[in-house]
C-alpha cells in the first residue's frame, strides 16, 4: 500500500524469559494518528519504544520479527540507530525539557548535529514553536528558562523539540496524563494539526481521548495486539468481546 510508512511483522519481544509482546503485526500510514489503548502493564509503551530502539538499552531484552520504514528493516544491521531516533521522535509521559532556555532546548538536537548558522537555527525555532501552537505563548520569552513554562507549554516544548529534527514519525507516551483539562485540550487539537506533516502513535489511557484524536485504535491485552482498525470501528462495532468488554468498562 502506497501510503503506509510503518509496517511491523510478526514481532515478539522478551524481557528475559518473559515475553512482553506476542507475535504483533501492525501498521501505520503516512499522515495518520494511531492510539494504543489498553490496561496497564498490556505492553503499549513497550511496543511503541521498538520503533526507535530505545528497548536496545534493556540488556535483558530479545525481539524477533520485522519493523519495516520505508522499505528497511530498522534492526537490520545497516541501520543507523541515531538516524533512526531522529526519524522517529518521541514525546514522554512527563514534559522533560532540558535545563536550558527556550530557544536552547528546540536548536539542541540540530545544533548536536552540527548546524551552527544563527539565522536558520532562529528560523528553525519559530517553525518549531508554531508547529507546536506554542510560538505567540513563548516569542518573548525564548531566552528564559524553559522551567518557567507550564506544564502544558513544557509539553508543547518538547514537542517542538523533536519536531524540529523533522523526524518521519512521532511517538507520544501519554502525552497528556500529567496535564490539566485545557492544556490536555490543547495538545489533541495539536495532534489534528500535526497529522499533515506526520504520522503519530499516540498511548492513552483515555478511551474519549483516543476516539477523538486518531484515525485508527489499536487494543493491547497481556501483549496480544487484539484488535486494530478504524477507531470509530473499534469503540461501536469491535470484532472481539475482550475490546467489546474493556471499551464497555467490564474490565482494565
Amino acid at each position: 500500500m502506497a501510503g503506509e510508512k510503518l509496517q511491523v511483522r510478526n514481532l515478539d519481544l522478551y524481557y528475559g524469559e518473559f515475553q512482553a509482546l506476542k507475535s504483533i503485526f501492525f501498521d501505520l500510514d503516512n499522515n495518520e494518528a494511531s492510539a494504543l489503548i489498553g490496561p496497564s502493564g498490556c505492553g503499549k509503551s513497550t511496543f511503541i519504544r521498538v520503533l526507535n530502539r530505545m528497548n536496545d538499552l534493556i540488556p535483558s531484552c530479545r525481539i524477533t520479527g520485522e519493523v519495516i520504514m520505508e522499505g528497511q528493516d530498522i534492526y537490520g544491521s545497516s541501520m543507523d540507530v541515531s538516524e533512526l531516533r531522529t526519524r522517529v521522535g518521541m514525546v514522554f509521559q512527563k514534559p522533560n525539557p532540558f535545563n536550558m532556555s527556550v530557544f536552547d532546548n528546540v536548536a539542541y538536537g540540530r545544533r548536536m548535529q552540527g548546524m551552527k548558522d544563527k539565522k536558520r537555527l532562529a528560523e528553525l525555532v519559530e517553525q518549531s514553536l508554531r508547529k507546536a501552537a506554542l510560538w505567540d505563548e513563548v516569542k518573548d520569552r525564548l531566552k528564559k528558562s524553559a522551567q518557567s513554562l507550564s506544564g502544558g507549554q513544557q509539553q508543547r516544548l518538547c514537542i517542538a523539540r523533536s519536531i524540529a529534527m523533522s523526524p518521519e514519525i512521532i511517538l507520544m507516551d501519554e502525552p497528556t496524563s500529567a496535564l490539566d483539562p485545557i492544556a490536555t485540550g490543547r495538545i489533541e487539537e495539536l495532534i489534528g494539526e500535526l497529522k499533515r506533516d506526520f504520522s503519530i502513535i499516540i498511548v492513552t489511557h483515555s478511551m474519549n481521548q483516543a476516539a477523538r484524536v486518531s484515525d485508527r485504535t489499536a487494543f493491547f491485552l497481556l501483549g496480544d495486539l487484539v484488535e486494530y482498525g478504524e477507531t470509530k470501528t473499534v469503540f461501536t462495532n469491535p470484532k472481539d468481546k475482550r475490546t467489546e468488554d474493556y471499551i464497555s468498562g467490564r474490565f482494565g
